[in-house]
């Protein structure tokens, strides 16, 4: 039913709009991925400032005996035409930094799933006005640009955050690989993307909306976004000033969507889906786990932790007691073949003893024939 006049039911969006633009709006990216791969730049470079200073990676190998992965959070406030944003980003350093990066996610997952599990404590207080939120709205992976396909720990991983967070894949350093292995890569991964069934976020295309539809289509099939970071402006052979890297061959732009796909990612973390990566994270992955807990729990029974999960007791249980094992045979092992290197040894020094006093034989056989030799040549 419709009104030549109209009563005002039109104007919601606007009240929506002043609503919003008073309270502004909170979001929160975690970026995981081996150290080296550029993450803090890209963040500096997404966002245009310095949310976290550079990290010195020469140094990254000294807390090797730590085996941890580390989670780090910064948080900073945005301002943008008198829009604030209150932006939490969630660094991993330490991920896939080991020899064995065996549960070297554990800290990753265990960090979500515990954001979600925090809320909806919260959600089931008495007073709910002020409740810390830091679900994590996207996650940026990022992957090592080897022009192969990906390694055994990344699909772990991304098989494990894509039940339970936004996951946006990305090749990091696009500009050390050439267009045409760089679109092989992302090809190959999509293939093991599809493979191992790995969910990743999906714009949603709106049907009564060409130009946004079109737009998700071209975010959807640029995915994993091939990205370069940086924070320093060059210039290029035609004179203008840029973000990007200058090399001898030329400059690799970051804004330049010849060279990379910095602008689809921008576009799709903040100027098109923030929103729709805020909704969905509230709707699907945090109602998901609230369904799992609720179906598993008592209303107010704290979580049940891993270590007091008899299942886990058990199976670590188990994995004790094969280790145990393990670890007899290696020393039977290596105690026999102790006692074979000290054979081979005795037999070896026997073998140098009996070449040793054939040596000194011979020497005297051929002394006594040249003391023969001396006397026949004296006669004459």
């Amino acid at each position: 039913m419709a009104t030549s006049t109209g009563i005002g039911i039109a104007n919601l969006p606007n009240q929506r709009h002043k609503i919003v633009a008073k309270s502004g709006a909170h979001f929160t990216i975690m970026v995981v991925g081996e150290s080296g791969l550029g993450k803090t730049t890209l963040i500096n470079t997404l966002f245009s400032t310095e949310l976290s200073p550079a990290k010195d990676y020469r140094r990254r190998h000294v807390k090797q005996l730590d085996k941890l992965t580390e989670v780090e959070i910064i948080k900073a406030e945005l301002e943008e035409k008198s829009f604030k944003v209150k932006l939490t980003v969630i660094d991993t350093p330490g991920f896939g930094d080991y020899v064995n990066n065996r549960d070297s996610w554990a800290p990753i997952i265990d960090f979500v799933d515990d954001q979600h599990e925090i809320y909806m404590r919260q959600e089931q207080q008495p007073q709910r006005i002020e409740k810390s939120d830091l679900r994590v709205h996207a996650c940026l992976y990022f992957i090592r640009p080897t022009g192969h396909t990906l390694k055994p720990l990344d699909i772990e991983i991304m098989k494990r955050l894509g039940t339970r967070v936004n996951l946006i894949p990305v090749v990091a350093k696009a500009d050390t690989l050439t267009h045409a292995d760089l679109d092989i890569f992302k090809k190959r991964i999509r293939e093991v993307i599809g493979a191992q069934g790995i969910r990743i976020y999906s714009p949603p295309v709106e049907a009564d909306d060409e130009q946004s539809a079109e737009l998700a289509r071209t975010l959807a099939a640029a995915m994993p976004f091939s990205i370069i970071g940086s924070t320093q402006d060059v210039t290029t052979a035609d004179g203008r000033t840029v973000k990007g890297r200058e090399y001898l061959w030329g400059v690799a732009e970051v804004e330049n969507e010849h060279h990379c796909d910095f602008k689809k990612l921008r576009s799709l973390l903040i100027r098109t889906h923030m929103l729709d990566l805020i909704n969905t994270t509230e709707e699907l992955h945090y109602e998901n786990y609230r369904q799992q807990q609720m179906e598993t729990r008592k209303y107010g029974e704290p979580k049940v932790k891993k270590l007091d999960n008899p299942k886990f007791k058990e199976e670590e249980e188990t994995l004790r007691k094969r280790f145990t094992e393990q670890v007899k045979a290696e020393e039977a092992r290596f105690r026999q073949w102790e006692q074979h290197l000290i054979a081979e040894r005795d037999r070896l020094n026997k073998d140098l003893e009996s070449a040793h006093s054939a040596i000194k034989q011979l020497e005297a056989e051929l002394e006594s024939i040249q003391v023969g030799y001396g006397r026949g040549s004296q006669r004459r």
